[in-house]
């Protein structure tokens, strides 16, 4: 049996669009080396993340909808001098371990959530961290698993 080719959604925050740009660039790369095919779309922060998943999630499976194997969710939450880092960080990542683990998608995690503006960059760069494209390969990985498990191309 041929699998079908991998089609992943890149769903990025874009509060910081310089290290989004370079997350970005590192998951792109990951994905292209595994020949995957995937498209991108853009909210404005972080915590909009997981509710643009479960809508393209949703509509994947309507006529008009793409369905994806997996999601790469990109952005970064830098500290502040207020108590909404911690709201934001917690409830982006459980949002998305939420739909990961209620509707069994396979979701890489690139949200970066740092003190300051360097220790994002360390981990956004593709020469240093490459957190997106660790987050992209991550995703990959659990879209095999899947695959092997249920033994289908889907």
């Amino acid at each position: 049996m041929v699998e079908d080719k991998i089609r992943l959604l890149i769903v990025e925050g874009r509060r910081y669009s310089g290290l989004s740009d370079e997350l970005l660039r590192g998951a792109t790369q990951a994905i292209e080396a595994h020949d995957a095919d995937f498209d991108v779309i853009t909210v404005s922060d972080a915590l909009q993340i997981p509710a643009a998943v479960a809508l393209a999630e949703e509509a994947g499976h309507r006529p008009v909808g793409v369905r994806y194997d997996g999601f790469v969710a990109l952005g970064a939450i830098i500290r502040g001098e207020t108590y909404t880092f911690e709201i934001i960080a917690n409830e982006t990542a459980r949002g998305l371990q939420d739909l990961a683990i209620g509707k069994r998608l396979a979701i890489g995690y690139g949200v970066l959530n740092v003190d300051d503006e360097d220790q994002a960059w360390t981990r956004a760069k593709v020469s240093e961290g490459d957190r997106g494209g660790h987050a992209a390969r991550e995703c990959l990985e659990l879209v095999a698993l899947r695959r092997q498990l249920l033994g289908a191309g889907r």
